[in-house]
């Protein structure tokens, strides 16, 4: 066929999507760049897609001392020798039992474990890097040898641009990337997160397939076409994508029985067969449909996640097992029976809370801070026992016996830097729910709704009710600006502009809202409340209008 094909056993390549014309690329534009990876400019022309491949990667910026395909022919030798690659034993940083062979023939399938053993040699640094086998595998594809394989691959992991992350390479990158998954599928889909919720009991556990679901289970030439925008856009593409794999199995078997016992095995298989219902451009086409946070809200969202491992201990894979440790603590641990009492909520309507919550709080356990019951009705003993706590639970129970709350993400001290003017606070992650008498979420308005960030007065009208206090200068009319509604500007030393808004605090009274039009007041005596709701969004109300209270409940997180 080409020089390309020394690897290829064509019987398994669907030859009839290759076209024969010949083909170049000449533009460096990025913006076009992207525009035709994502449109499949060079998925169709094998020669072509290997030529794409070998330029966008010896563009990638690395490290000074970057092995090459001399290096490789010089240690190939001394590693491997005369024996059969087959026999040999992979490192620990890579799954053993699944290194994909693609369209693979026989002397590519063997070249993938030279060169895996190749790459341990010279990354020693490397401790966890599941996705490996399947980009070597995909590359061989598109190379002339073993080396130029080995070469390509060793730039992908060598890149030093920080603004340019590619391929997980420690397992606490690979642990905080599933939790940054898990919170975006919170977000995005979360028709898909309530039926995970409902039938798994490890959710983590699910989402920790991700990459495997990308590098493993996908078919070629839904892989390849993934790797096209890849290597233009970087890691988040395979955010998008996962996402998007997550939203079509929730619409395929929405209403149909489990076909074996685990949902994990149902959404490899689905995953497996995806040619059955969906194809490569239509998977990319719904993939980029989803309204993604920015790479660099994403970033310090994994940032957190990285931080939170950290401060468990739990940076490096168990080495007794190969499985990953899964961090999300069982929700049936961390609300447990027996530990959980709240007059409130029972221990399942908690559990459904706990899952809603971001994925590096839901390692810890609620503990309860304040209650009108033993506390009394004081807003300022409400302040005393929430602050220094952060995020906190907002459970309350009205006497018509609704039953709603909010998640709060920010300590209630921040309240003070406003002086005596009631001002907000808060970031993006905070909502507000309701449990009786439906449970519904309210995401946050901005989020869920980010056309509505487009302008300070709209945010204002929507997210912000009751801000009568703030001007339109303290909301930020590009929500670009806003580095990461997920997270605290305190988190990153951010100026305090970027933080977003949704609780505010005084003397006299607290509001908690933004979510869908859906806004909660409180008076000072926590005996009475009010509702607002915007009926742009279609949804119920939080709870009635004007209500009394009959208990309220503050939780926070206890390691």
């Amino acid at each position: 066929m080409d020089e390309y094909s020394r690897f290829v056993d064509w019987d398994k390549m669907d030859v009839s999507s290759q076209s024969q014309d010949t083909k170049e690329l000449t533009c460096t534009d990025l913006h076009e760049l992207k525009q035709l990876a994502r449109q499949g400019y060079w998925a169709k022309n094998h020669s072509l897609r290997a030529k794409v491949y070998h330029k966008l990667i010896s563009n990638i910026p690395c490290r000074t001392v970057t092995p090459d395909a001399n290096v490789y022919r010089d240690i190939v030798v001394k590693i491997i020798g005369k024996r059969n690659s087959s026999s040999l034993p992979l490192p620990e940083f890579v799954d053993n039992s699944l290194i994909p062979t693609y369209c693979l023939n026989a002397e590519g399938v063997g070249a993938v474990r030279k060169i895996i053993l190749c790459i341990a040699n010279q990354f020693p640094d490397i401790s966890f890097c599941p996705a490996l086998p399947s980009v070597i595998a995909l590359l061989l594809h598109y190379s002339k040898d073993e080396a130029e394989c080995f070469e390509q691959v060793c730039r992908i992991l060598a890149c030093n641009d920080p603004s340019k992350r590619l391929i997980d390479q420690t397992f606490l990158a690979f642990e905080s990337s599933c939790m940054t998954f898990g919170d975006l599928v919170n977000k995005y889909c979360q028709a898909a997160h309530k039926l995970m919720v409902a039938v798994s009991e490890d959710v983590l556990e699910v989402y920790s397939d991700w990459q495997r679901w990308l590098f493993g289970e996908l078919p070629m030439a839904y892989i390849a076409r993934i790797f096209d925008v890849f290597l233009v856009e970087g890691y988040k593409v395979l955010y998008r994508v996962a996402l998007a794999l997550l939203k079509f199995f929730h619409k395929v078997r929405a209403g149909q029985p489990m076909e074996s016992d685990s949902i994990q095995q149902d959404i490899r298989a689905f995953v497996r067969d995806i040619a059955k219902s969906v194809s490569p451009e239509r998977l990319l086409e719904k993939a980029f449909a989803i309204r993604l946070f920015s790479r660099k809200e994403i970033q310090l969202l994994q940032m957190a996640n990285e931080k939170a491992l950290q401060q468990k201990g739990i940076t490096v894979k168990q080495k007794s097992v190969f499985c990953v440790v899964f961090l999300r603590q069982n929700v049936h641990l961390a609300v447990h029976a027996e530990n959980f009492k709240s007059e409130i909520v029972s221990v399942k309507e908690m559990r459904d809370i706990w899952s809603w919550i971001p994925e590096r709080f839901a390692l810890c356990q609620p503990l309860l801070l304040f209650t009108t019951l033993e506390h009394g009705c004081s807003l300022s003993r409400f302040y005393s026992h929430s602050e220094g706590h952060e995020p906190t639970l907002l459970l309350i129970k009205t006497t018509a016996k609704e039953v709603c709350g909010a998640y709060l993400s920010t300590d209630w001290s921040e309240r003070r830097r406003g002086g005596n003017k009631l001002s907000f606070f808060g970031t993006g992650e905070c909502f507000v729910f309701r449990l009786q008498p439906e449970v519904e979420r309210y995401e946050w308005v901005i989020i869920k709704h980010p056309e509505l960030a487009s302008t300070g007065s709209e945010t204002e009208n929507h997210a912000q009710p009751a801000s009568s206090t703030l001007s339109s200068s303290s909301i930020p009319s590009d929500p670009s600006d806003r580095l990461s509604p997920f997270l605290a500007a305190r988190h990153f030393n951010l100026p305090s502009k970027t933080a977003s808004m949704f609780m505010a605090g005084s003397s006299e009274c607290i509001i908690v809202g933004g979510g869908d039009g859906q806004a909660l007041y409180l008076d000072a005596d926590l005996n009475h409340g009010r509702t607002s709701h915007c009926n742009t969004f279609n949804n119920q109300p939080l709870c009635s209008e004007s209500f009394q209270i009959s208990i309220l409940e503050v939780w926070g997180f206890r390691d």
